[in-house]
């Protein structure tokens, strides 16, 4: 059996979690064409589920408006309350806790998905660089006026409440990978003149707006947000990334001081990369230090589970692991008896069925790769 901090007991809010190994979130786009949480996603996360672990959900809509991915679920219908029940029910069933992702595409989208075929809502004018999937150009996104800014504040609060009624234990807004809040926050996606463009203050005032009205609608301690700082996926690079959200992180100890956890992405994190080789002189350390609470670390530790252990001996952080527990339904298991790990496969991570998704067996001798 492995020794180390990560297999100790810790709280988050007011739950207490048996280890520190945290489900990541994924988009695994498994939902149905309504965005209902799916058979296939019960199993899914059941199999996943540990005794006093904890689970961050996919990424669900927070309203028609959020980007209306295809088979993304979402948390703004009954139906899909009523979808998640059954998740959040098998998870509890086995002594797991599970947080809610609420997400917000922001100009990750195109007009073809949106109600009415409208733009893709973003805080200024400016498209993604390059080419989408399909292989367009980004669409220029409509800028938000103040109203629509207010109601999507809005909608992260009403998918909060959503969440509770589905059986949640808590929240955690998606402020990173270049979706909406992260494109408010950034410099290089947000020119607005008004009182959410510009100065670092300006720029990180809907971040704190869609905590408060959260943390209002849920609780603080059922409240958590996920920022990665030194991400550029879709197009994100902040001029001043340590000022940014040290600024943001320094305002929430003020005003939200118990919050459930913080959850950042290290800056070696490539969400599309294998390689784990990504050396970086930047560190969330800083961040660390200026956030008294819970505090999870994710990206990067795919490829060494020896990272996970040292920097959860170092810190006393949770360490949040992705792609590892697609193909790894046992992986709490895995790692503390230092079992080897089954190679994840890429070309299954988004839509499809059982294949890459609930096929993973659990570890035995003869099984391992």
């Amino acid at each position: 059996m492995v020794s180390s901090a990560l297999f100790e007991p810790t709280k988050i809010g007011a739950i207490q979690l048996k280890h520190r190994v945290v489900m990541a979130p994924m988009s695994r786009l498994r939902a149905t064409d309504s965005h209902v949480p799916s058979e296939l996603m019960v199993e899914h996360y059941k199999q996943r589920a540990t005794n006093g672990g904890l689970i961050i959900s996919d990424g669900a809509l927070v309203s028609e408006f959020a980007g209306n991915i295809p088979n993304a679920p979402g948390l703004f219908t009954q139906e899909m309350v009523d979808g998640w029940k059954k998740i959040t029910d098998v998870v509890h069933a086995k002594g797991g806790i599970m947080f809610a992702q609420i997400w917000h595409v922001g100009r990750g989208t195109s007009s073809a998905l949106m109600p009415n075929n409208i733009l893709p809502l973003a805080p200024s004018a400016i498209a993604i660089p390059g080419k989408n999937d399909y292989g367009m150009d980004w669409e220029v996104p409509h800028p938000m006026t103040l109203d629509e800014i207010q109601r999507t504040i809005n909608e992260y609060a009403n998918a909060a409440k959503n969440a509770i009624k589905a059986g949640f234990d808590g929240v955690e807004i998606h402020g990173a990978f270049g979706y909406i809040i992260d494109q408010f926050t950034n410099s290089s996606s947000n020119t607005r003149t008004d009182q959410y463009g510009g100065s670092i203050e300006n720029r990180a005032r809907f971040a704190l707006e869609v905590v408060s009205e959260v943390a209002k609608a849920v609780g603080d301690e059922k409240t958590s947000i996920r920022f990665s700082p030194w991400s550029d996926y879709q197009g994100m690079k902040d001029d001043t990334p340590y000022e940014t959200w040290g600024y943001i992180i320094d305002q929430l100890r003020q005003k939200h001081p118990k919050l459930a956890y913080i959850h950042m992405v290290e800056p070696r994190m490539d969400l599309g990369s294998d390689d784990g080789n990504l050396a970086t002189e930047d560190t969330l350390n800083p961040f660390r230090a200026k956030w008294p609470g819970a505090f999870i670390s994710a990206g990067g530790y795919t490829y060494s589970a020896k990272a996970a252990l040292a920097v959860a001996d170092a810190t006393g952080n949770l360490i949040s692991f992705g792609r590892n527990f697609t193909s790894n339904p046992d992986l709490v298991k895995r790692l503390e008896n230092d079992w080897p790990l089954t190679k994840y496969d890429r070309s299954t991570f988004y839509g499809g069925g059982a294949k890459g998704y609930t096929d993973f067996s659990n570890y035995t001798a003869s099984t391992s790769v």
